[in-house]
């Protein structure tokens, strides 16, 4: 699992992306690139990294899912996730 303060970080650029959405799109759009510059730098969506909801893992993520795959793997075990069993043939 990953240390908190990473998860926090994470969450905390999630919401600066989303706060200043907008106004970097009008900037692009523009050609404004002085004042994009400007931003801060965390509100760049390039910064943002996909993690496990649950674990906040980085690698192995399954995007379908939003989950790591050994999370994934446990809860489809379990059969938390709806719609999916393991393979056999």
């Amino acid at each position: 699992m990953s240390r908190n303060s990473i998860i926090a970080r994470q969450k905390k650029r999630e919401k600066m992306v989303a706060k200043f959405a907008e106004k970097r799109a009008a900037l692009k759009a523009a050609g404004d690139f002085e004042a994009l510059d400007k931003l801060p730098k965390n509100a760049s969506p390039v910064r943002l990294h996909n993690r496990c909801q649950i674990t906040g893992r980085p690698k192995g993520y399954i995007r379908q899912f939003a989950l790591a795959r050994v999370m994934f793997r446990d809860m489809a075990l379990d059969g938390k996730l709806p719609g999916v069993k393991k393979a056999s043939w």
